[in-house]
Parts: structure tokens; C-alpha cells; sequence
């Protein structure tokens, strides 16, 4: 269970490098290498992730209750996600996919009610 969590994570982390990848060559013309903003975009995103308190149970950033962005690069991943996410089913069908599957299960988790003891 530990390393399905885990490689969440990593599917997370990739998710994210397509979606700026895509925001990059669509808005700053970039081919193939992130400009400098969207490297340091990258870079801020990585070690949010890293340190984010839910670890492996961590919920997509949408569903998240804590904003761990600075306000400004919270704007910025939100217009990467704006321009990316229409896209990325295109680019990156499974990526999309799961993502999708892991933000559907995250709602589950929170509708449901705790068992009782």
C-alpha cells in the first residue's frame, strides 16, 4: 500500500512537469526546454509537494483544505492549470485520467461517514 501511495506522488509530480510543459510552449513559445518562470514555477511546485503535510495521503491540489502556494504562485499554477488542463487529455490521456480517478476518490473519502466503534 505504501508504494501505491507513493508512486502517486511521482504520477502527481509528473502531472504537474506535463501541464507546465504545455502552458510553456503555448504561452512563451518554449520547445521542448521551460523558460526560467516556469522552471522556478516548477521548482516552488516540487518542494511544496515535498513538504506538504498529508504526504502520501495528499489530495489534488483543487480539493486540498491547506493553501501552501504563496499567493502569487498559487495564481500562476492556477492559470497553468486553466490553460493546461483542457489540453493535457490530449498530451497526456492517462496522466488525465488518474488524476482525475485520484480527485474523485479524495470526494469519496470526504462524503462518506467515519464508522462508528
Amino acid at each position: 500500500m505504501a508504494q501505491v501511495k507513493q508512486n502517486r506522488l511521482i504520477r502527481e509530480r509528473n502531472t504537474l512537469r506535463a501541464m507546465i510543459v504545455i502552458y510553456c510552449r503555448g504561452q512563451h513559445q518554449s520547445s521542448g526546454v521551460l523558460c526560467e518562470e516556469c522552471e522556478r514555477l516548477f521548482e516552488y511546485a516540487m518542494q511544496r509537494i515535498d513538504k506538504c503535510p498529508f504526504k502520501a495521503d495528499k489530495p489534488t491540489c483543487a480539493q486540498c483544505t491547506i493553501h501552501c502556494y504563496k499567493p502569487a504562485m498559487r495564481e500562476q499554477v492556477r492559470l497553468v492549470m486553466r490553460y493546461s488542463g483542457p489540453r493535457m487529455l490530449l498530451y497526456h490521456p492517462l496522466l488525465t485520467m488518474l488524476h482525475y480517478l485520484d480527485s474523485i476518490k479524495v470526494r469519496e473519502k470526504k462524503s462518506s461517514p467515519e464508522p462508528r466503534r
